[in-house]
């Protein structure tokens, strides 16, 4: 079977989705769990929270790119113990137009990552926030999807995109990709309005809601800019609670 592999996608952008990517591998890794976090973003944001690629570096992008470039080559140890990254930067942006029109271009990150998945416990892919080729090869790939939604008044805008995209990929490439779930995030449960889209979002998709709510955080969103995950930055924070709550839901739902 292989790594558990979670795509956490949502093609608005601001929602929490990278810190999310960044602070489940963190936790899964924790938990004595090897763990490998793929960021899929050309922004880079989930790289730099935990490794530092030099010019010359071999990224996800030359994984996508060239056919004979393998995982295990740029995979790259951090010092989190049972956690591995494989790196992007900005050059990433490219590979949505080296792979149109290509053949398998859907299956790339699939084909590549199938040789190395019995090494890992949990896969964790960060994506860019739209719906393009990057976002498909994470989707083809994974095992599971999860949503981070934040608990603002547009919430639930673009979400309707993600599903019906997700069902396209249930529908042919890859028909045992489950829906995981939907995690509340920049939660302020001070405000009505807060709470009532908190609401919304439990109408719409029921049980798939965590019960774990991200609130939101001077100390989640300073972490990626010292290089760390909120366990290693302020493990006695709120944010270090929910996200260890967080994984421990994960792990009881896959």
């Amino acid at each position: 079977m292989g790594a558990m592999t979670i795509v956490v996608a949502n093609q608005k952008g601001g929602v929490g989705k990278t810190i999310t990517a960044i602070n489940l591998a963190a936790a899964l890794a924790q938990k004595k769990l090897k763990t490998l976090l793929i960021d899929l973003d050309p922004q880079g944001n989930a790289t730099i929270s935990f490794v530092k690629l030099d010019g010359s570096e071999k990224t996800v992008y030359d994984l996508l790119v060239d056919p004979n470039m393998t995982a295990e080559a740029i995979i790259r140890t951090t010092s989190n113990e049972n956690l591995d990254v494989l790196g992007s930067r900005i050059s990433l942006a490219k590979a949505e137009v080296k792979l149109v029109g290509e053949f398998d271009s859907h299956f790339r990150l699939k084909d590549k990552l199938d040789p190395i998945r019995d090494l890992y416990n949990y896969v964790v892919i960060d994506t860019p926030p739209t719906l393009g080729i990057l976002t498909v090869n994470a989707l083809v790939a994974a095992t599971h999807l999860l949503v981070p939604i934040q608990s603002s008044y547009f919430a639930l805008e673009g979400t309707d995109d993600l599903l019906e995209t997700y069902e396209k990929i249930r529908a042919r490439p890859n028909p045992t990709l489950e829906f995981l779930g939907v995690v509340v995030t920049l939660h302020d449960k001070r405000t009505i309005l807060a709470r009532d889209i908190h609401q919304q979002i439990r109408n719409v998709f029921g049980e798939k809601v965590f019960r774990t709510t991200i609130s939101k955080s001077v100390r989640l969103e300073e972490s990626p800019a010292y290089q760390q995950s909120i366990f290693t930055f302020a493990p006695q924070s709120s944010g270090a609670t929910e996200y260890y709550s967080l994984s421990e839901e994960v792990i009881a739902r896959v």
